[in-house]
């Protein structure tokens, strides 16, 4: 399948462009279609979904906001919620389908159909091994979409040809398909070699990308408390150390920065500060963590009132390292796997290699040798943080360490309910439980956002996901 080159800003605009490209393709040679490599959508396709996870730009991603990790200094509309001025929603989605999910879709079908010059070279068992790194990279994007929204057009969404305006599937079957995919896709990784030079997050090794999709249905299976699918996840294998951390090493020029160096350098702007909530939490645990995550240009550490008009120089500033060019963008760690693997042996997950104590222990040890180094003494700080078998303090110290996985921040504050988080001083409102859906499904796929709305209680940011509960 031709790789679709239409902007838009939400996935309906798109489906109502087919009789514009059937013009256009009478003026393309027959003899020399137009053809994106497998190799560059995959690439493509994984920078954009890091740099969405990654960027703190208030038009396209407030999940440090919503976490309580950053706060605003002049511009107050995202701290306090308000996601439709700038068309948040709107972006977020159409990011993640235009420009994450369409193009792992081509990939695959380019694959398949031996489209790329590269792909008829492969053996059958290379091209699986393909496909299943590109499945791996679209579970993680449909289950974004699902923990933003609720429910999301899914199974009608990438049949453009035949659906032009596109069901929303129930969100709890979504994401039972996303863990039967991620299931699905262990042998293939493990038979034969995938994208290499492509390949941005491991170069190739296949090991790690299987320990990547298990980690995954970790995370989806806990999120749902499917501790049967938790215990054969890790059956299977999962991140062992640091060192299989799905993570992407940015580069020290533009366009291949970080997003956090573009906006809070490249800009010139003085916009972000450390929130209080964040910063209160961890002065109150003299945790040693803060020498990284916040700068030393206020002593002590001082977070801005969140939600309130702060003044820059007053309040602490996130830490250098994450103001470099370079700063390594988080898809998912292996702190985050112990703290999962915790919460399930807490809720009664058998077949496990630790228990529940072991493994909260395990995971704040590789969230503190992440940011401090290998050889860090953490006995002091385990020790004054105790495992109590409490959700509180689970998830206190699961959200300290998504600091820089913002995303899955919310995510865990929503799980868990914790910690206490501050109602932004400016208007009050509450911290938000989901996107609303993008206006432009409103207005061109209005039938089905009807029917979504009403299935999941009401299109509100306090409307619940399913595992939210």
């Amino acid at each position: 399948m031709k790789k679709i080159l239409i902007t838009f800003i939400a996935l309906t605009t798109l489906w109502s462009c087919q009789t514009d490209e059937q013009y256009e393709d009478l003026n393309r040679d027959p003899k020399n279609p137009v053809q994106v490599s497998s190799d560059f959508l995959f690439t493509s396709a994984t920078v954009s979904l890091m740099d969405q996870m990654a960027s703190p730009n208030v038009n396209l991603n407030i999940s440090r906001f919503i976490s309580q990790y950053l706060t605003a200094t002049t511009y107050l509309d995202e701290p306090n919620y308000d996601l439709n001025n700038r068309n948040i929603p709107q972006n977020h989605w159409g990011i993640l389908y235009r420009e994450v999910i369409f193009d792992l879709q081509n990939a695959k079908e380019n694959v398949a159909a031996d489209l790329s010059e590269s792909d008829a070279e492969l053996s059958q068992a290379e091209k699986d091994a393909r496909i299943a790194q590109l499945e791996v990279l679209e579970v993680y994007a449909w289950q974004i979409l699902v923990d933003s929204f609720g429910d999301v057009p899914y199974s009608e969404a990438l049949n453009a040809d035949e659906v032009t305006l596109p069901a929303y599937d129930d969100a709890s079957t979504i994401y039972e398909d996303l863990k039967s995919r991620l299931s699905n896709v262990t042998t293939a990784l493990e038979t034969a070699q995938g994208f290499s030079s492509s390949d941005v997050l491991y170069g190739g090794d296949m090991a790690k990308w299987s320990k990547f999709a298990n980690s995954l249905l970790v995370r989806l299976a806990a999120r749902t408390d499917d501790f049967a699918m938790v215990q054969q996840a890790v059956g299977k294998g999962v991140f062992a150390s640091n060192a299989d951390n799905a993570i992407i090493e940015y580069q020290p020029s533009a366009p291949n920065t970080n997003p956090l160096w573009v906006d809070l350098v490249q800009s010139g702007r003085s916009d972000y500060v450390a929130a209080n909530t964040i910063v209160d939490v961890m002065n109150d645990l003299d945790d040693p963590r803060r020498v990284v995550y916040f700068d030393d240009n206020i002593d002590p550490y001082t977070g801005g009132i969140y939600g309130g008009s702060n003044s820059f120089q007053s309040y602490t500033h996130i830490g250098p390292q994450f103001r470099d060019p370079t700063h390594a963008g988080i898809l998912m760690d292996y702190a985050e796997l112990n703290f999962h693997l915790s919460y399930a042996a807490m809720e009664g997950a058998t077949g496990l290699d630790n228990d529940a104590q072991g493994y909260y222990e395990e995971a704040i040890t590789a969230s503190m040798q992440y940011w401090l180094g290998p050889n860090v003494d953490v006995s002091g700080y385990i020790s004054d943080v105790a495992f109590d078998g409490s959700m509180e303090q689970l998830g206190t110290q699961f959200w300290i360490a998504m600091f820089d996985n913002p995303f899955e921040g919310w995510s865990v504050w929503r799980k868990f309910d914790a910690p206490e988080f501050n109602l932004p001083e400016d208007t009050g409102n509450p911290v938000p439980l989901r996107y609303t859906y993008p206006i432009n499904e409103q207005n061109l796929n209005n039938a089905n956002y009807e029917a979504a709305s009403s299935a999941i209680g009401g299109d509100s940011q306090q409307t619940p996901l399913f595992w939210d509960n």
